[in-house]
């Protein structure tokens, strides 16, 4: 099913530097949190039975699948490293350029990565080319432009979409969405976001103790139960949203020359 890495000629971009700079930092002083302790554990136990293969693409250390019998791409060295460390079949690998065949995966999971880069079109079409017909993909992203804040600039996002954008490009790849769900735990205080900031800017390896051992942790526990509605749920005061989409044709998109790998 896997490929070998193809090594790039080009440079890296300065979000892909970015990022990786970010995250990296991050997952060194973190540990791995084990998908059960998400609320997107019970949408996820519901789907493996029917999901075999499943690939999960920059989980870090927080996979919402389960860690056995799941693959996963990440693009951070320090969190594959920790990831194989807990049994992961783990490599590293970047969105855009997917070392699987096409449609080797029955369920796909890409949260909280697709703002990220800077060719969204491309990660897309590589999420849909390794999803097998009548695949599920799990996809979650930030909505409304206007909502920007200083955490989307200190995590490394790229954009936010309008809900009718980003529905038009799920679906020019061949997805419909089954359900979705109001996603993410981004406190509304922006005073506490500014604290936030603040502190992984001038106090990064204090701030990123406090956040994977006392933060997260609370904040996995509390949070709220994810609640799905058919199709696309109403999204004016949605900051985050997770879709549930099916596969309902074969590979689309508006970039037909885009590469694939083929075994």
């Amino acid at each position: 099913m896997i490929h070998p890495a193809v090594a790039s000629s080009e440079s890296e971009s300065h979000t892909t530097q970015s990022n990786r700079e970010f995250y990296d930092a991050l997952w060194s002083g973190s540990r791995v949190m084990a998908p059960e302790r998400f609320n997107t554990w019970p949408l996820v136990k519901s789907l493996l039975e029917s999901s075999p293969c499943r690939l999960e693409v920059a989980p870090g250390l927080r996979p919402r699948l389960p860690i056995q019998g799941t693959h996963f791409i990440d693009m951070s060295a320090p969190a594959v490293e920790k990831l194989l460390a807990r049994g992961a079949n783990v490599a590293v690998g970047q969105i855009g350029s997917l070392p699987f065949s096409d449609r080797s995966f029955n369920l796909v999971a890409a949260f909280d990565i697709i703002e990220h880069v800077d060719d969204d079109n491309a990660a897309l079409a590589e999420l849909s080319r390794v999803a097998a017909h009548q695949s599920t993909l799990l996809l979650s992203a930030p909505l409304h432009p206007e909502r920007w804040t200083s955490v989307d600039d200190l995590v490394g996002h790229r954009r936010r979409y309008e809900p009718d954008v980003l529905l038009g490009k799920l679906s020019s790849y061949g997805w419909s969405v089954v359900s979705s769900a109001i996603y993410g735990m981004q406190p509304r205080s922006s005073r506490l976001l500014d604290f936030a900031v603040s502190q992984l800017k001038h106090h990064r390896m204090r701030a990123i103790w406090w956040y994977d051992r006392v933060i997260l942790p609370l904040a996995a526990r509390f949070q709220s139960k994810l609640e799905f509605k058919n199709g696309m749920l109403p999204t004016d005061d949605v900051d985050e949203i997770l879709f549930v989409c099916r596969r309902n044709s074969a590979v689309a998109g508006p970039d037909p020359n885009h590469r694939t790998l083929r075994g």
